[in-house]
């Protein structure tokens, strides 16, 4: 059943890049975004992740972490961060388990080929761990931008 907005977001332990671990847990407290894309290294995830990376001392300066999260391994993300200099982290969730959580793990349809992956959806959750926004089928253009306006209104 996917989330809706007031939900209690699903707690998280995954793996990030450079190594570390990212987790709910190291969040609480505080607002933060949680950006869910298929894959490094495409051309709309890389605009995506492009575009949080340039305001990211924007949303630093708020206090919200942003975060981005897709099956790709802790390997990929940190060429994926260093390729284009990216100034957001990136948790690894090689097993769908949060995908699955948060309900991006979905049936997906290109050239009427049906498949399951990520659909892009960004989800800001509030100081009090429930989720207070939620973009679905995110198109790139101007999003990381109105996610810092609502990310400010909170």
């Amino acid at each position: 059943m996917p989330l809706t907005v007031g939900d209690k977001a699903p707690d998280f332990d995954l793996p990030g890049d450079g190594g570390g671990r990212i987790a709910s847990a190291d969040l609480a407290g505080k607002a933060y975004v949680l950006y869910f894309y298929p894959k490094d290294d495409t051309s709309g995830c890389t605009k995506e992740a492009q575009s949080f990376s340039c305001l990211a001392a924007e949303f630093e300066k708020i206090g919200v972490p942003v975060v981005g999260v897709s099956p790709d391994s802790p390997k990929s993300h940190d060429k994926f961060r260093a390729k284009y200099d990216l100034a957001v982290r990136l948790a690894s969730d090689e097993d769908h388990g949060m995908l699955e959580a948060y309900g991006v793990w979905a049936e997906k349809s290109m050239y009427g080929r049906k498949y399951i992956g990520v659909e892009r959806t960004t989800m800001l959750v509030g100081k009090d761990g429930r989720i207070a926004r939620i973009w679905p089928k995110v198109k790139v253009e101007g999003h990381a931008e109105e996610v810092l306006a609502a990310a400010k209104g909170l």
